[in-house]
């Protein structure tokens, strides 16, 4: 009976998430349901208390989404946008594809969906369509390169995973390389075939494909400013800082033997961005503690959220079966983190609840279900930003129909099969090759 309550409530809440819930306010009232169904109330407010001083997440998420506000402070996501979009316009052959492995690149710098987005695609959008590109390719060529926030330190995901299994956060994304990188280049290879198929890669105007016309002017969004090419490497700053002190290459372990951590590489890439871009140290320090809590309300606060809504489900007694469940079908547990993130994603247009929720649920019994722990929590979280990927409800995609001028479901049948086919790479290669 409890099963069922717990099963119903899990399907309500998701649905409502869907229909366009507020995600915390879903997350926390069928939590709540729970928590009182199973006659343990005071298990929603421990898990509330508990998920609030997670440290492990709060010195890498906050100082990381303060970082980003400094950047955009400094207009540095404008230049790299601007670096990179240009030479991707001179591969007319390879168009559709390269720009979603651009938007690919540059979303490690700039990990919001719908802000990587905006940024690329008010320039790269209207420029396809000059080229002839389709109008809802162009978009959905831009849509496709957005999950590349997987190979960002500033992710909320590889926190959660490494506080559960103990890695670190470079860890966590190296070990997913050998399944992301061959996942992008099949979903770019798909995206230009459907374009190919389709014959939507040339000769299409605005006019032709039905759609509203839209600025094909790729300087519309410059405004005429030089690009300066220091302050466009300054989004990718922290990064470089973490994978060259990373202990496994020996470049630096006689000053840092552990190499450096999120927040100082965070923190040191915030001192360097202010001193390229002549920033006001005033100004730096109130945009980037405005940056961490903004994260406290949004990021953490779906990581409370979910928490609150798992513990709920422990406490009626749900989880433990489930995993019961998993453990007689052992393959099981990665088609279920595959299938589970992906398809709400694609439904709700947000994968971060799903691929949460998934982790901090099932990753401490990963081992019991005989799938390591590090790979279980990437297949959540890559299948949740791939299903995001073709959901037309994701506010990314709202925000290059309008740069397109088209439907959003025009965007996500086509952006459907490479990301699907992402997804299905993804899942193979860390759930069942060892």
């Amino acid at each position: 009976m409890n099963d069922l309550l717990a099963a119903t409530v899990v399907i309500a809440t998701f649905v409502f998430i869907v229909r366009g819930t507020e995600v915390r306010l879903a997350l926390l009232a069928g939590g709540a349901v729970l928590a009182l169904a199973s006659g343990k109330p005071d298990s929603w407010f421990n898990e509330f208390a508990a998920s609030m001083s997670q440290a492990g997440l709060l010195t890498v998420i906050l100082p990381a989404i303060g970082f980003t506000t400094v950047i955009k402070l400094a207009g540095c996501d404008r230049h790299l946008v601007k670096l990179v979009v240009g030479p991707l316009l001179s591969l007319r052959a390879v168009l559709v594809p390269a720009a979603m492995l651009g938007t690919l690149v540059l979303s490690v710098a700039i990990t919001s969906a719908a802000g990587i987005t905006a940024a690329v695609g008010v320039v790269l959008i209207p420029a396809m369509i000059a080229l002839g590109i389709h109008p809802a390719m162009a978009a959905a060529a831009v849509i496709a390169g957005t999950w590349g926030s997987v190979f960002s330190p500033g992710s909320p995901h590889p926190a959660l995973i490494g506080q559960i299994t103990g890695a670190s956060v470079v860890d966590i994304i190296v070990a997913h390389l050998r399944a992301s990188v061959p996942a992008a280049l099949a979903a770019a290879t798909a995206l230009y075939l459907v374009a190919r198929v389709r014959r939507e890669d040339r000769g299409w105007t605005p006019e032709r494909a039905g759609t509203a016309p839209v600025s094909t002017s790729p300087s519309a969004a410059a405004s005429g400013e030089t690009t300066s090419v220091a302050r466009a490497l300054m989004p990718l700053l922290p990064l470089l800082m973490l994978v060259i002190t990373v202990p496994q290459l020996r470049l630096t372990t006689a000053l840092l033997p552990k190499g450096l951590t999120v927040l100082q590489a965070m923190v040191a890439g915030t001192v360097i961005t202010a001193l390229v871009a002549r920033l006001s140290p005033a100004k730096v320090v109130k945009s980037f503690f405005a940056g961490m809590g903004e994260a406290y309300g949004g990021v953490i606060g779906i990581i409370i959220a979910a928490g609150v809504f798992i513990g709920g489900l422990n406490a009626i007694g749900a989880i433990g079966h489930l995993i019961d469940v998993l453990q007689e079908a052992q393959s099981a547990a990665p088609i279920a983190a595959f299938a589970g993130t992906f398809g709400i994603a694609a439904l709700s247009g947000s994968g971060d609840a799903a691929a949460l929720a998934f982790n901090k649920a099932m990753l401490p019994h990963a081992e019991a279900l005989g799938v390591a722990p590090v790979d279980l929590g990437n297949i959540a979280w890559l299948a949740g930003g791939l299903g995001r990927g073709m959901s037309p409800v994701a506010a990314a995609t709202a925000v290059a129909a309008g740069y397109a001028g088209v439907s959003v479901f025009e965007i996500a049948k086509r952006s459907a099969i490479p990301m699907l086919l992402g997804a299905v790479v993804v899942v193979a290669i860390l759930g069942f090759l060892k």
